[in-house]
């Protein structure tokens, strides 16, 4: 962990947390990045790693408008969709394909005991959440669920962020976020949130510097857990 005060945080405690999913609950980047890299080939878009990696944490849709707009793709948005999300539901369909991240539950398990409201914010599809919520067992932790579909505007904009704070009835400022990418960290600190920034090798080289810390593994917050600045909200649903 780089170095951070906890005593920064002490007057203004955390009420409620949001998790990116790709990367930061499930070790899915790799997979996307494999798939991705399959279906521009099949649609004669030369995409390099850099380029690539600068489309972490935004959502499919708007990932392939850029493509499509910048490598000139003779294909219409709906055809390469199509075509990539039948590729990501039959390898997600694998049962060796999904592992949630080492440690993520524990530290889901530690929230939830202490009655901290949780919530996914993701890019993906509202259909690919539930399905890797289901397949890793992660679900039963979240509150709230949220995709990029159901916004206006997606990462790095703060719409769903902002979004799942307000299902989760929770002031912005009170919020935290964990996120594993340049876009996920930007819309988090946009809306006025405190941000933790994974680093995983496997969402490419990302740049994370606006994240208040940056962790490499979530054994770094589970060591300093009991001393963690937590004020939870209560929940109706959970009274």
């Amino acid at each position: 962990m780089n170095a951070w005060s906890l005593s920064d945080w002490q007057e203004s405690p955390i009420q409620a947390v949001l998790f990116d999913m790709d990367g930061v609950l499930v070790d899915s980047e790799p997979i996307y990045f494999e798939i991705e890299r399959s279906s521009f080939v099949h649609f004669g878009a030369s995409v390099d790693d850099e380029e690539h990696h600068g489309y972490v944490g935004i959502t499919l849709e708007t990932m392939w408008r850029r493509v499509l707009d910048k490598h000139r793709i003779n294909a219409s948005l709906e055809e390469v969709l199509s075509h990539h999300k039948e590729k990501v539901l039959t390898t997600l369909a694998r049962p060796d394909r999904l592992e949630a991240m080492p440690d993520v539950e524990r530290l889901l398990g530690f929230l939830q005991e202490r009655q901290v409201p949780l919530a996914v914010a993701s890019s993906s599809p509202r259909a690919l959440i539930e399905i890797i919520m289901e397949r890793t067992g992660l679900g039963k932790y979240f509150d709230v669920k949220v995709s990029g579909e159901e916004v206006d505007r997606g990462k790095p904009a703060p719409d769903i962020f902002l979004h799942a704070a307000s299902l989760l009835n929770a002031e912005p400022a009170s919020c935290l976020v964990i996120e594993d990418s340049r876009n996920g960290v930007q819309a988090a600190k946009s809306a006025g949130m405190r941000c933790i920034g994974y680093r995983n090798p496997g969402s490419g080289n990302q740049d994370l510097a606006m994240a208040d810390v940056v962790i490499t593994a979530y054994r770094e917050l589970l060591d300093i857990r009991d001393t963690l600045p937590i004020s939870p909200l209560v929940l109706e649903n959970k009274a």
